[in-house]
């Protein structure tokens, strides 16, 4: 990765250590559909996008637009009151401390809420941007919110890394023609992870040292 001069960093999973915030909202949202909760190893296994499937698959049937409107209002309001209760992941700031390049951050993640949050932990000024979803409803894939966090900066994404926990990470960095490196300690099970066949690393320290090659 030597041509690499920028890092895109994902937010939920990656530099937050939201997991089981995450799930507990998700399980949430379920039962209100009349749906069971689930594990965070099994969300870790079966999570994916866009989220409208994800649900799909876990209620055993289609979910029209107006239920996943409800149930992503649901998660949003059950996740906003443990927010503050999550903490970064172990090594984030070291990891964002060693990175020698540009860096910027880029979430699924309502933006009115993130810019906050990430200024919240002081971390804003390590971000050349700071990015999250501005539609009312979220759950779509990240490539196409990838190619624009990348065109406003004016950086190519063959110049770029992403460091991100999901599959869907890998397909936004290859969209754009962007390297990617994977961290197993979010959102997706490992194995999972290694069958995208980009880097997978256990810590974000180890995936900083697996960029920087």
């Amino acid at each position: 990765m030597c041509d690499v001069k920028h890092l895109v960093w994902d937010w939920n999973g990656t530099l937050l250590n939201d997991l089981g915030l995450v799930v507990a909202a998700t399980n949430v949202a379920l039962t209100s559909s009349g749906g069971q909760p689930v594990t965070e190893d099994e969300h870790r296994r079966d999570f994916r996008r866009p989220i409208i499937d994800y649900y799909g698959s876990l209620l055993g049937r289609t979910v029209a637009a107006e239920e996943f409107a409800r149930m992503d209002t649901i998660f949003h309001d059950e996740y906003r009151i443990g927010l503050l209760t999550v903490e970064l992941a172990a090594d984030a700031r070291d990891a964002i401390a060693t990175w020698t390049g540009t860096q910027s951050l880029l979430s699924m993640w309502f933006h009115h809420e993130l810019v906050p949050t990430v200024d919240r932990f002081g971390l804003t000024p390590h971000f050349a941007r700071v990015d999250g979803l501005r539609d009312p409803i979220g759950g779509g894939f990240k490539a196409g919110h990838l190619a624009a966090h990348l065109e406003a900066l004016g950086i190519e994404g063959t110049e770029t890394v992403l460091i991100g926990d999901s599959v869907d990470d890998a397909h936004a960095a290859a969209s754009v023609g962007a390297h990617c490196v994977l961290y197993g300690g979010g959102f997706t099970d490992p194995a999972k992870l290694r069958e995208v066949g980009v880097p997978v690393a256990r810590s974000l320290t180890e995936a900083i040292a697996l960029a920087s090659r």
